[in-house]
């Protein structure tokens, strides 16, 4: 959806912006992570923001996740990263860039 263009993109970014919302103001409350100091499974559940939102963001054009609209959000997205185990083992940038590229291109 982001791909595309016109009235279905419009659509696609605002729906995400609504979870994106959704998930700010009602799942993180004031915890480091979603349940507390430690990574929990709802973290890891919501990992794939950590790395494929920013490379979709960039592949499409579109900037989502805005430190000043996510501040809860967005500090999660870096503790998360920043977290040894998550860190020794998330794919880098330029190389998931690389690979979503190529997936969007056929």
């Amino acid at each position: 959806m982001f791909f595309s263009s016109g009235e279905e993109k419009e659509k696609a970014v605002k729906d995400s912006l609504e979870m994106l919302k959704t998930i700010e103001e009602h799942a993180l409350g004031k915890n480091k992570f979603f349940c507390g100091d430690k990574i929990s499974s709802v973290d890891i559940a919501y990992g794939w923001m950590a790395r494929w939102l920013e490379v979709l963001e960039e592949l499409a054009g579109v900037k989502l996740l805005e430190p000043q609209k996510f501040p809860r959000l967005h500090a999660w997205m870096k503790d998360f990263k920043d977290e040894p185990i998550i860190k020794e083992n998330l794919p880098g940038h330029d190389e998931m860039l690389v690979y979503f590229k190529h997936k969007f291109q056929k």
